[in-house]
């Protein structure tokens, strides 16, 4: 995959992206990083990128035209990218979304600083708007950043084993599902018996009951969406029948 980024802080998306899984599709060329920042596509003494707002009010709201030639060189780049702006006003980002994005070619990100981008480049050049949640942030790159971490595990061959991208969370519409390692008795707990015994069939039974029940504990919006088939909702009344009595619910 490759991707460009406009932005005013490359420093901070070329550090960011040198670490951990993404660092290492990097390093491999399975992702290939392209940042462009507007201060270099200026043509006052100033590098001026921002405005004051028209209306007045608070902020400053970025320029079109150094936009406009970051844009251009990036699509110089990659000719066939879908240009993508985070904002507030989008779609909100999730797994979906996630798995939609590693299996594009190319993508750019436009990263808006200050009170946001003049609307007129938004409506012409922004082929779509994408959110992170119902919060705001001091710029797109960390948005963006999240949002390319999310999209490069899920690609063939980042991950050691691809295995562990298809049980993340979200992948089949629930949570994930608790996990251990050692010692297997700790002052803070023992370990689950069941993932003791050997018996990887009733490992994978107890997993998919508790990646239910922590839907239904912790996401129910979640369930809401699905229907389940038989086995899985056997599973969920018997977790849910073992809360309550634990809890001395009826």
């Amino acid at each position: 995959m490759k991707v460009a980024l406009l932005t005013l802080f490359p420093d901070l998306v070329r550090q960011t992206l040198t670490m951990g899984v993404v660092g290492r599709a990097v390093e491999r060329g399975q992702l290939q990083l392209h940042c462009f920042n507007p201060r270099d596509y200026t043509t006052d003494n100033y590098r001026t990128v921002d405005d004051r707002p028209f209306g007045g009010g608070p902020g400053m709201v970025m320029l079109i035209e150094p936009l406009m030639r970051a844009l251009g060189a990036a699509r110089s780049v990659l000719p066939n990218a879908r240009v993508v702006s985070m904002s507030p006003q989008g779609r909100r980002f999730d797994q979906a979304l996630a798995i939609e994005f590693s299996t594009r070619a190319e993508i750019i990100f436009v990263c808006g600083r200050y009170e946001g981008i003049d609307q007129r480049f938004v409506d012409t050049q922004i082929d779509e708007e994408v959110s992170l949640g119902d919060f705001v942030t001091s710029g797109g790159e960390l948005p963006a950043l999240t949002m390319i971490d999310a999209a490069t595990r899920l690609m063939p061959g980042v991950l050691h084993t691809e295995q562990s991208a298809l049980e993340d969370s979200f992948m089949d519409g629930v949570l994930d599902c608790p996990h251990y390692t050692r010692p297997p008795q700790h002052p803070l707990g023992d370990v689950p018996p069941i993932l003791l015994s050997g018996n990887h069939a009733e490992i994978a039974k107890w997993r998919r009951q508790q990646s239910l029940g922590a839907t239904w504990l912790r996401r129910p919006d979640l369930l809401a969406k699905l229907t389940l088939n038989k086995r899985d909702q056997t599973l969920l009344d018997a977790f849910i029948a073992a809360h309550r009595d634990k809890n001395g619910v009826q």
